[in-house]
């Protein structure tokens, strides 16, 4: 197979090479000195070797729940393979395409870097299909609906309040990477009232959740990245647990293997978006774009039986867990896990909070808990709330025929 790799065009190749030299790059960047945090906290004042939103990238980074990327499902959920992608591989390639793009076009590095690394902090155990059932049970309970980018903020603004900048928290609200725009334009934000606004109708109005855009061209870079960081990676994994091979997919003009896709996607933005006020593919590129989507969600997600089986124990595993979180909150009993694993860890962690965490939403408690939680640490919370239950859920291991995962 013979594999095509772009290159930046040699008149924009040039220009760049000029405008490195001479440091006269087009600067669209959001400025260090822009920056607005909810508290003027003197330990968020910005050093020379520390510029304010390496702050950012500091505070997400040592976030109690950054840790729990590392068993949380990208796609495949139930196996036991550390060669396949977990979300924490999946916030540093998305980390490291952005700051490619970001670097061409002169953008605030720290800042895509800040919103790449904290983008899914609120991801669910068991990936999407974990979030829809928690949505449904949130929105049961509540009449409030979930998603993780929304509660990605959540979590490092308010589980956490750790004086996170609006630049950032606003990219990671705005990240949605499941759905693309041939071009993101930067919808302006100057506070943090217009914010808060903007988060609460998310909970409660869905379309207009799904069309939340960032504020700026470091959040629109890193939206569209992570997009380009699982559409291939997600084929490799596949590849890689010999479901399909990455050459079976169409090559729709940017290539079928992850290399390809990457590099032709990256070069395409940054020929097609240098000095312009929004980030931009060209119509051949955004097509072959949504092409590849639909083939990934034909021949990946869509033959994933594990779905199904996450409907039939995870679904009602997780439902039997929020109704019993829930009444141990209502009843104040302190020997639940809830308070002792949930409410008792966070308040440990250093910050400032004014209001105590136990006095939120009781609902809204049992869905950070939920959403804090690993895919094992949430199996291992079914069972020891329900020793003597039949469901459970079944592991494939490494020497298991993988194809059980298919239809």
């Amino acid at each position: 197979m013979e594999l095509k790799y772009e290159t930046l065009s040699d008149e924009l190749s040039r220009q760049l090479e000029k405008d490195f030299a001479s440091h006269s790059l087009t600067d669209g960047a959001v400025k260090d000195d822009d920056i607005i945090r909810r508290n003027a906290y003197a330990k968020d004042k910005a050093s020379i070797w520390r510029p304010p939103f390496v702050h950012d990238i500091d505070k997400i980074m040592h976030c109690p729940y950054y840790n729990r990327y590392a068993d949380k499902t990208q796609v495949y959920s139930l196996i036991k393979n550390d060669d396949i992608t977990r979300r924490s591989l999946h916030v540093q390639l998305v980390s490291r395409i952005a700051r490619n793009i970001g670097r061409a076009l002169n953008l605030n590095l720290d800042l895509i870097e800040a919103i790449s690394l904290g983008h899914d902090m609120g991801h669910t155990p068991f990936g999407h299909t974990g979030e829809t059932f928690l949505d449904e049970l949130y929105n049961k309970y509540a009449g409030r609906h979930f998603y993780h980018n929304i509660q990605s903020v959540r979590v490092l603004d308010n589980i956490f309040p750790y004086n996170v900048s609006l630049q950032t928290l606003d990219g990671i609200a705005c990240h949605n990477g499941e759905i693309e725009l041939e071009e993101y334009h930067p919808v302006p934000l100057t506070s943090f009232e217009e914010f808060d606004a903007m988060i609460e109708r998310c909970y409660t109005d869905v379309p207009f959740a799904k069309k939340v855009l960032p504020s700026t061209l470091e959040g629109c870079v890193v939206r569209i990245s992570d997009i380009i960081a699982y559409l291939g990676k997600d084929r490799q994994d596949a590849a890689r647990m010999n479901l399909l091979k990455e050459e079976e997919f169409n090559n729709e003009g940017i290539g079928s293997i992850n290399a390809e896709i990457i590099n032709n996607l990256v070069v395409n933005i940054i020929e097609n978006s240098y000095g312009k006020p929004y980030i931009k593919m060209d119509s051949e590129h955004f097509n072959a774009l949504r092409s590849s989507k639909r083939d990934n969600y034909e021949m990946i997600y869509g033959r994933d039986t594990s779905r199904v089986k996450l409907a039939h124990s995870v679904r009602p595993m997780m439902e039997q867990i929020y109704g019993q979180l829930l009444d141990d909150l209502k009843a104040g009993n302190k020997n639940s896990p809830v308070f002792t694993h949930h409410i008792d860890y966070i308040n440990q962690v250093h910050y400032t909070r004014t209001v105590p965490y136990e006095n939120t939403e009781p609902n809204q408690i049992v869905v950070d808990y939920i959403a804090s939680m690993t895919d094992d640490y949430f199996i291992d919370l079914y069972h020891y709330l329900y020793p003597e239950s039949d469901l459970t859920v079944e592991y494939l291991g490494y020497f298991e025929p993988l194809n059980l995962l298919v239809k």
